[in-house]
């Protein structure tokens, strides 16, 4: 990890912390081609050079959350669209267990938008 992106998780005050570090670690274990970069002052999360994924956390709630870039091709019940015209967020509570069959299960059906060229790569 580099250091600019190390410090955005380390600066972070825990449940944030440990929150947005384990889903790290689950979105790049879902597939050898995501890299992670920064972009905004956010952790993007790219398939190939495409960003498919951002996590930040709310900045009223001070919640952490996972922005799906392609939201609008996805559907789930706990998916948020709010104003947003393409983008979906899937909302996190620190303080429980990590829903993670849900966000693995999230992460692959964004992947698989990339994987099977419904969105194009670069």
């Amino acid at each position: 990890m580099d250091p600019e992106s190390e410090n955005y998780y380390l600066d972070k005050e825990e449940p944030n912390k440990g929150c947005l570090l384990a889903l790290r670690r689950i979105i790049l274990e879902q597939d050898e081609k995501i890299t992670e970069t920064r972009k905004w002052g956010m952790p993007c999360f790219c398939y190939g050079k495409n960003i498919f994924c951002y996590l930040w956390t709310d900045k009223k709630t001070d919640e952490p959350y996972l922005l799906f870039v392609a939201g609008k091709f996805l559907d789930h019940p706990e998916l948020e669209k709010g104003s947003r015209s393409k983008m979906k967020i899937f909302r996190i509570n620190p303080h429980k267990d990590l829903p993670v069959k849900t966000i693995e299960l999230l992460l692959n059906e964004a992947l698989n938008l990339y994987r099977n060229g419904i969105i194009k790569t670069k």
